[in-house]
């Protein structure tokens, strides 16, 4: 037996395997998701996750949205999860005892680090059935920490404060009045939304600014057009009144990323993506980036900079709104 020759075969052999091992590795990084240590370098002084359109009974991709949360959440440690609307499909709920609670909500986001505050806003979806049953259930759930129909709420660490205006937008609309539908709809007072809007955006004095509703102000979507122009008619002429404090406008409903800057205001209008099953998106005026993916965001505030990274399903940042003192 030639034993030069055997040598040389088992080393072609072991240069074989080890370079199986290294494709494997490479192809391990390229499918996967950004490490834990990725993740962390987009904490800030003041962190919040926004997520929304969630209610699909653990289905599509809830779940997994959902433990992806959890799993950031983790290495960024948010203050809290911001709800922009359509917590419940399809009904909303009846009571504060709705099995939807537990398919929709507790059995879903049940990572231990997503047992944080709650800060919900409803949707349409939720006016489909009982509104005030969502705001019961903070007697419920001590995560659950929804301050009324609209309510601000201040979040400050290291010297760094954002301030969340949290709103309903479902009254602005028209279409969802004088509908059996939507049988909550009719009893609320818009006029005295809005006149708390413009008070509570014009005493703000915070670092950062942001607005949160679940309805867009502007998006491509199929929806009824008639919605943005209610909204444009309704809250634009505020936002754009406090246009030097309010940095962004965050909404869901729509059901994919969008990124939109539109006139002068100096306003980044947002739509976050459903967190459980997302639909087609294509660019319209102003679009900056959009993306049909699932997924969540990550809010960071330091004193000089606000960010908000859209994240996919994957858990991989997709797009970045970025804005500078």
């Amino acid at each position: 037996m030639d034993i030069t020759f055997e040598s040389k075969r088992a080393k072609r052999n072991m240069l074989i395997i080890l370079l199986a091992i290294a494709a494997s590795v490479l192809l391990n990084i390229a499918v996967h998701a950004q490490t834990p240590g990725e993740w962390r370098t987009m904490k800030g002084d003041v962190n919040l996750f926004i997520a929304n359109d969630l209610g699909r009974n653990g289905y599509y991709e809830q779940k997994p949205v959902a433990e992806l949360m959890g799993e950031m959440a983790g290495s960024i440690g948010p203050e809290a999860v911001v709800a922009a609307g359509d917590i419940h499909h399809f009904e909303g709920v009846a009571s504060t005892q709705d099995p939807l609670w537990m398919t929709n909500y507790e059995l879903i986001y049940s990572h231990p680090e997503l047992m944080i505050s709650w800060l919900p806003v409803l949707g349409n979806h939720e006016y489909r059935g009982n509104t005030q049953a969502v705001l019961d259930y903070r007697n419920v759930s001590r995560r659950w920490t929804m301050g009324g129909r609209y309510y601000t709420k201040v979040y400050e660490d290291n010297g760094v404060s954002v301030r969340l205006v949290l709103i309903d937008t479902t009254p602005l609309i028209n279409r969802y009045h004088h509908s059996a539908t939507y049988p909550d709809v009719d009893a609320q007072d818009v006029d005295a939304q809005l006149a708390w809007i413009d008070k509570t955006l014009g005493e703000a004095k915070e670092d950062w600014v942001i607005v949160v509703g679940h309805h867009p102000m502007y998006a491509q979507t199929k929806k009824d057009i008639i919605e943005q122009t209610d909204m444009q008619a309704q809250l634009l002429p505020i936002l754009q009144r406090h246009r030097q404090k309010v940095a962004m406008y965050v909404c869901g409903h729509i059901h994919n990323f969008q990124h939109i800057r539109r006139g002068a205001d100096g306003i980044d209008y947002v739509v976050n993506s459903s967190a459980s099953l997302a639909r087609k998106v294509s660019p319209v005026e102003g679009t900056l980036f959009c993306s049909l993916s699932e997924g969540f965001s990550v809010v960071s505030a330091t004193k000089q900079k606000l960010c908000l990274y859209m994240i996919d399903k994957a858990g991989n940042v997709i797009h970045k709104v970025e804005r500078l003192k």
